[in-house]
């Protein structure tokens, strides 16, 4: 049996921009600065024998506001600096109704399938309602990280917390 951390990327992973309270991705990898502690909280899941996938909604490709290579090359280099498995984009927006668009779970779902994943044994760790959410449909246990934005706020979630790192602690706290 295997178990997962699905991880959201800005927000959870790398520092996001604010503008009028809410968050906003890097545009490229100049712009991208990893969150402190982010390192050893997923050496910590890693330690724990998590598998660790990246779910993350990139619509500002499909809005022309950023290109899909910038996008591919944050994530080239999450995965080469960090001890991440894999890491699923949805480049779509909400009018495209897809099903790998967070708030809907279609992403984890393959990562699910993909890796012999137990959805009950694994976490969804996101710093938005849409993440959340996908994680309770999936199945899997959530945890929100809050920063406060001026946004709507998700409905329910298993733990809050402050932190990646905080959420590693809470994690291997369970066993």
């Amino acid at each position: 049996m295997n178990k997962a951390i699905f991880l959201d990327r800005d927000g959870v992973i790398n520092q996001v921009t604010l503008q009028n309270g809410k968050p906003h991705p890097p545009k490229n990898l100049r712009e991208l600065k990893l969150l402190p502690k982010v390192t050893d909280a997923l050496k910590i899941l890693k330690d724990e024998d998590f598998f660790l996938f990246v779910i993350t909604n990139q619509p500002d490709v499909s809005r022309g506001a950023i290109s899909r290579s910038e996008v591919e090359e944050i994530n080239q280099f999450l995965r080469n600096s960090l001890p991440i498995d894999d890491i699923f984009t949805c480049y779509h927006d909400d009018y495209d109704n897809c099903d790998c668009r967070k708030p809907k779970p279609g992403s984890i779902l393959r990562v699910v399938n993909q890796y012999n994943i137990t959805i009950e044994k694994s976490f969804m760790i996101g710093d938005r309602w849409r993440d959340i959410e996908a994680g309770e449909s999936a199945g899997c246990r959530t945890i929100f990280v809050d920063y406060g934005y001026d946004e709507k706020r998700p409905v329910s979630y298993n733990y809050k917390v402050k932190s990646l790192f905080e959420a590693a602690e809470l994690i291997t706290g369970m066993k």
